[in-house]
């Protein structure tokens, strides 16, 4: 990871995240996938402009492939990053999809992607949902009872086997994660208990019975915390296959795995997590034995290669403090803005990308073009100096960015996206 700030003094200003491995400088400007970001923008006709990267994305799987044990097979969940084009590159790289809508499966449908590679999960699906998903050969994740039964009443008017497996809340969560999805009350899954009596009912039902999913929370940096949180996985869907009375078919892990957005982040060892997997995979119990065993990920797979790039419209001054103004903002980068689930607002790794070798020079402040104080994108940062009509970079900007921001917030419209 390079960092804006990686002396070990402290600089002016508030630190900037560190910027991922993957981009180069040509002729002292940032490029992605090999060229200059004031071309991208050019040939995209106007700012603000998501881009992907190719080869970010392919040597993010290939590392992963490296250290996680053969027998795992890894899903992409299409939230992070629906773009028709990343998930055609990413369907010769991931062994299958998970979607929380009707919307995101009729993209998939779009693209081409065989509706049996495909997971549904989700609390509140609507029957015009499941009819769809259960029509096509989609794979139900079920959240509760009621939803399980409005799915076989719905199978059984279309004449169809469903493929059904059920979402488990556990009884506990994982340690560290950004956004907490097991443990306690929660709108997600069937708690645990309860489990084995609806799933002899699926069963029973005459559905294809799909085993569970057990997901606990997201945004993880601790390879201890996902490795206790695996084994707790195994040990539980273990307890429920044995109490079901027969061996599991597949098991969805979850995922959870998270990047280094803000100063101090370290990337996650996934070395360390494969290897663990691997000794747990070579002394399975007989109910997961023979069963196909998944990880979901979303932001991990995708979000170190994006780069939003908006440009800079006005350069001010207030009571002593630089502000760039851009054409972007949190209409597209909502979680780079502080305001998608951060409790203290942090700095994404940031650059002036027409400038990106370029030594810092001054303390400024990145906002957009809304009329809300919110619109911040970098707070107070040790930047190159930057003049009207440079182009600013916010990274690990592939995951919930142009479709989890508001985007006709006061009318302005969504980004481009392309990928390169």
């Amino acid at each position: 990871m390079k960092s804006a700030a990686m002396k070990k003094e402290k600089l002016p200003g508030k630190p900037l995240g560190p910027i991922p491995e993957g981009y180069e400088a040509i002729d002292g400007e940032l490029a992605i996938g090999g060229q200059k970001a004031s071309l991208l923008a050019q040939q995209a006709g106007e700012t603000p402009l998501f881009v992907y990267s190719r080869q970010v994305l392919h040597d993010t799987m290939d590392r992963l492939r490296a250290a996680m044990p053969d027998r795992l097979h890894i899903n992409y969940a299409i939230k992070a990053n629906p773009h028709a084009d990343v998930l055609h590159f990413m369907a010769d790289l991931v062994d299958g999809y998970d979607i929380a809508s009707a919307g995101e499966l009729a993209i998939l449908k779009e693209v081409g992607i065989d509706p049996a590679r495909v997971s549904f999960a989700g609390p509140g699906k609507r029957d015009a949902e499941l009819e769809a998903a259960i029509a096509a050969g989609v794979t139900l994740n079920l959240e509760s009872e009621g939803e399980a039964r409005r799915a076989l009443d719905i199978a059984a008017r279309l004449a169809v086997t469903p493929r059904l497996a059920i979402r488990v809340n556990p009884d506990f969560d994982m340690k560290g994660s950004g956004m907490k999805m097991g443990g306690g009350a929660k709108p997600f899954g069937v708690d645990a208990e309860r489990v084995p009596a609806l799933a002899t009912e699926i069963i029973a039902a005459g559905a294809e019975w799909r085993g569970l999913h057990i997901y606990t929370g997201s945004q993880a940096l601790s390879a201890e915390a996902i490795i206790e949180t695996q084994g707790n996985v195994l040990a539980l869907a273990d307890t429920i296959a044995r109490e079901i009375g027969q061996p599991l078919p597949k098991l969805n892990m979850g995922g959870g795995f998270g990047i280094p957005y803000f100063p101090g982040d370290e990337p996650l060892d996934i070395e360390a997590i494969g290897a663990a997997l691997e000794e747990r995979f070579a002394d399975l119990p007989d109910t997961l034995a023979d069963a196909h065993l998944c990880i979901e990920l979303g932001r991990y797979l995708v979000g170190l290669a994006g780069v939003y790039l908006c440009r800079v419209v006005d350069k001010k001054v207030s009571h002593g403090e630089t502000y760039l103004v851009t054409d972007g903002g949190l209409h597209h980068q909502l979680a780079a803005s502080g305001n998608f689930g951060t409790v203290i607002r942090r700095n994404y790794p940031a650059a002036i990308a027409n400038r990106f070798e370029a030594p810092p020079e001054e303390v400024a402040s990145i906002v957009g073009c809304l009329c809300t104080p919110l619109d911040r994108l970098t707070d107070k940062g040790f930047l190159p100096r930057a003049e009207v009509g440079d182009l600013v970079a916010i990274f690990c900007a592939g995951a919930y960015g142009a479709t989890a921001s508001p985007a006709q917030f006061l009318g302005q419209g969504p980004a481009r996206e392309v990928l390169v």
